[in-house]
């Protein structure tokens, strides 16, 4: 027999899904009344706050538990200790996107989903086209090239939670549907 190894490279991308009981612990974090945060980020949205980090930091920790088990793997090194340094959430709402960006200041970048609108996984359903649909995070890496995978797109769903490089580049596709897309960044440091 004949066999085949395979060999995967390029970045980290690792998703997970927090429990109800940490979605509500983060939704109270979160509001439109907190500090603007629009002058230091890249989204066409309207309504983007700061929220605590390090509140923030302690209802993800043991979500990072899978994260860093797949780090020392796939990087061959020990991740012992993060800080949170920065994290907001995004009301996003019809018409609005967030635009291809990478993060500064920070290793790693994470985001979390706490609404979707309910139309949008219908309007996703409908939609024709060859790039992501409406409302979906796209995660690209290197250029376009025959064989190889350089884009991972999602339609996230209420509590998936994503950890990557700052420096991988993403975006969210712009939506019609009513409602708020309500998702919380944040950057992290290795320590």
């Amino acid at each position: 027999m004949i066999t085949c190894e395979q060999h995967m490279f390029g970045p980290l991308l690792c998703k997970t899904k927090l429990n109800n009981e940490d979605i509500n612990k983060v939704k109270k974090l979160c509001s439109k009344k907190n500090k603007d945060a629009r002058d230091s980020l890249a989204g066409i949205i309207d309504n983007e706050y700061i929220i605590d980090e390090k509140k923030y930091a302690q209802i993800l920790s043991p979500y990072f538990q899978p994260f860093k088990t797949a780090f020392d793997s796939w990087y061959n090194t020990n991740l012992s200790k993060l800080q949170c340094n920065s994290a907001w959430v995004n009301y996003m709402k019809s018409g609005e996107s967030n635009p291809p960006h990478v993060h500064t200041n920070c290793q790693l970048s994470t985001v979390l989903y706490l609404q979707i609108p309910s139309g949008l996984k219908k309007e996703n359903k409908k939609y024709k086209g060859r790039s992501a649909g409406p409302g979906s995070v796209v995660f690209t890496y290197g250029d376009s090239r025959d064989y190889t995978v350089d884009e991972k797109s999602f339609l996230p769903v209420k509590g998936d939670f994503f950890v990557f490089p700052y420096n991988l580049k993403h975006y969210v596709s712009p939506f019609k549907s009513k409602g708020e897309r309500i998702s919380v960044s944040a950057n992290f440091k290795i320590l």
